[in-house]
Order: C-alpha cells, then sequence, then structure tokens
C-alpha cells in the first residue's frame, strides 16, 4: 500500500474540515479544497503512469478515499467517483488518452450508467442523453457518458445479442449542468445531472467496459472496474463510520445526560454500545482489504480477476457499506437529543453515510447478486 497518498490525505484533514460547513450549503466543493485535491493528484490516482497519472494500486486508493471521508465524507465521495474514471484511460489509444488525461490538472468524471444515446456516424457518434448523479461535475475538465448505439436510429447489437453500451468522452464545456442536487446527505458532492445534445464524440474517444480489453497491461487495469468503484464507496463509509465514533467519543467525555449525575462515557449503554460498534466496524475493514489483497494477488499474477473473487470484492463493500450505517446508527442514537442539532457532526454523519448506501453497486440488490454467484446459479456477473 502507497502509504504517502494515505497520509497525505491524513495531511488535509484540517482543511476539508474546515471548509465542510461551506461544501454542504453549496451543495459543492468549496474551491480551496478542489484545489488541494488537484494539486495532491488525487483526482488521478488511478490513472496510468504512462500519462502522469497515480496508478496506484486498489488498497492505497480505498484507504486514501477512507481517510479523505473522515474528514469530509463529500470529499472523499468525489474522488471515489471521479478518479474511478480515470480507469477508463487504460482503454483509449494513446492520442486520445494523451487528449483526455495528459493534463496533470485536469478532472474527468460522468456518469457510468448508460443514459445517452450515441447514434453511429461516420468516424464517431451524435451523443445525446441526460445523466443523473454527476459527482463533482462543476469540477471536471472531462466528462463520460454511459450510452446505447443507435445504427440508423435503431439499437445496434453486439455478437452476444445484447445491446451495444458504450462511454463517450467529451468536453465538459459541451454539456449542460443541471441544478438538482437538492438531497439529504453528500451534499457537498454537487453530484448534479449533467446533459448533451447532439454532440460529436470521435470513436477514439469512446470504449465499452463490458466488451472491450484495456490497451494498458498494468495489473490496477485487470481489476474490475465497477468492483473498484464500489470498494472506494464502501471507503467512503468506513471513514464516515470512523468518524462517528471520534464524534461520540468527544461528546461521551463531556457530556452529562438530563437527570443524571453520570457522564454519557460511564454509562453501561454507552460503553457497550461504542465496543459493539467498533468490533463491528474493524471487522467489516477487516474482510473489505483482506478482500482486496486477494484480488489484486489475482491481477498481478493471472492477469485477471475470476468471477468468485469478483463476488467476494463485491461482498465485502457491501458488508462494509452496511455495518457502516449501523455503526453511524449507534453513534447517532448514542448521542441522544445532542445529534439532531446542526451543530453536531453526527446528524451529518447520519445523513451522509445513508445516502452512501443508497448506490446502486453497494445497494440491497447486489446481496442477491452476490448469492447468486456463492450459490452457484447462473449469474449477470457484467456489474461484478
Amino acid at each position: 500500500m502507497g502509504l504517502a497518498q494515505v497520509e497525505a490525505a491524513r495531511a488535509l484533514a484540517p482543511l476539508l474540515r474546515a471548509h465542510s460547513e461551506d461544501g454542504e450549503r453549496n451543495r459543492r466543493l468549496p474551491a480551496d479544497v478542489a484545489d488541494a485535491l488537484v494539486a495532491g493528484g488525487f483526482f488521478r490516482m488511478l490513472v496510468p503512469a504512462s500519462l502522469g497519472g497515480g496508478e496506484h494500486d486498489p488498497a492505497t486508493f480505498v484507504a486514501t478515499v477512507e481517510e479523505l471521508s473522515r474528514a469530509d465524507a463529500a470529499a472523499g465521495w468525489c474522488i471515489a467517483a471521479c478518479a474511478t474514471s480515470g480507469m477508463v484511460a487504460a482503454y483509449l489509444d494513446e492520442s486520445a488518452a494523451q487528449d483526455v488525461f495528459g493534463d496533470a490538472g485536469s478532472v474527468s468524471g460522468g456518469v457510468f450508467a448508460p443514459r445517452g444515446r450515441a447514434q453511429s456516424t461516420p468516424g464517431g457518434y451524435s451523443v445525446s442523453g441526460r445523466w443523473a448523479f454527476a459527482s463533482g461535475v462543476d469540477h471536471c475538465d472531462w466528462l463520460m457518458g454511459g450510452c446505447f448505439v443507435l445504427e440508423d436510429g435503431a439499437p445496434a447489437m453486439i455478437v452476444e445479442g445484447r445491446p451495444d453500451i458504450r462511454l463517450a468522452m467529451s468536453r465538459a464545456d459541451e454539456a449542460e449542468v443541471l441544478d438538482t442536487w437538492h438531497v439529504s446527505g453528500l451534499r457537498g458532492t454537487g453530484s448534479h445531472d449533467m446533459e448533451v445534445h447532439d454532440v460529436r464524440v470521435p470513436a477514439e474517444r469512446t470504449t465499452s467496459l463490458l466488451t472491450d480489453s484495456p490497451i494498458e497491461r498494468g495489473p490496477l487495469y485487470a481489476f474490475p472496474v465497477f468492483g473498484l468503484l464500489a470498494l472506494s464507496i464502501a471507503g467512503v463509509t468506513l471513514g464516515i463510520a470512523r468518524a462517528s465514533l471520534d464524534d461520540i467519543a468527544d461528546l461521551a467525555g463531556a457530556k452529562t445526560p438530563t437527570l443524571s449525575s453520570r457522564r454519557l462515557a460511564e454509562r453501561v449503554a454507552t460503553q457497550s454500545g461504542v465496543a459493539r460498534a467498533e468490533g463491528s466496524l474493524r471487522a467489516a475493514r477487516e474482510l473489505l482489504y483482506a478482500e482486496i489483497e486477494r484480488g489484486w494477488a489475482q491481477a498481478r499474477l493471472e492477469g485477471s480477476v475470476s468471477v468468485a473473487q469478483r463476488a467476494a470484492l463485491r461482498l465485502a463493500a457491501t458488508h462494509a457499506t452496511s455495518a457502516s450505517a449501523g455503526v453511524v446508527d449507534t453513534a447517532y442514537e448514542l448521542g441522544g437529543g445532542t445529534s439532531i442539532y446542526e451543530t453536531s457532526p453526527l446528524q451529518r454523519r447520519f445523513r451522509d453515510v445513508h445516502a452512501a448506501t443508497q448506490h446502486m453497486l453497494v445497494g440491497p440488490a447486489t446481496w442477491e447478486l452476490t448469492g447468486r454467484v456463492l450459490l452457484g446459479l447462473p449469474t449477470e456477473t457484467e456489474q461484478l
């Protein structure tokens, strides 16, 4: 694991905490925070080294996201989402990859979900569509959107009889950002909708994560892209959960509940609740990093990650997310009436972690997906 990158994230904690309320209020990362994340190379952690990117291993990436999220969940989330888009650089030819990812100060982002339409034209595509949940979109120079490919207005089909789905990369100034991010949690991520109309995208700036193979041959690009995004979301929730235990420890040492002569920390219910939450968090975290290490070993030794291991990665990510939400719930409940005030960080941890649990890659449906693999049943595994 690249400890220097994790330490760099830890060093940003005072800045992130100082600006977190600004981000919450304005529903985007503050400029000082975004600039620091760009300068530190966080947005480019998964861009190939051949393009000047970090090409960090998955454990370093997830641990960095976890550390950022401990200070400010919005910052951690934006790095989880935007940095993962850097994996796409490995699928583009050298010229296109250089155009999009070659600038050390550029930020890429967008949405993998196929909410757009890419009409085939000579040498490329005419792309239109609207995508929700474009995290960090205000800070991006390049945006990607998943698209169904059309030929003469009809869906193009691939050999397996499925629709052709491709990611199309366009300049951010070719998209309109729609002010839709009015939400309960992760407000500072600025995850607005983005929309494009008949944008010309050359074929070399498109790829399919489902059918294309990466051109870059490093082990990072043998690791599953969707799996890595799910793991980084779990990293966000682990950071939030750790921060909530920090919060309750501070509160319990200072607060004497109404009609009590003992501090909150001296109550048996508090001691038991904190201990159980700590055990749950440590266990979930250990499982997550153990599975990351197993998957990384496969990627390095075999150049691929098996379906069984990809399912294990997703299981660990979903479990960590669920366990983290439980830890935050415990801290919030132990805080009593103090937790509901805007001045309490616990209310924001509660909102943020439960926003994270709604992501499709770590949501309830992933229990079914991984369960089918564990039971040996036929399973659509593309999203693993």
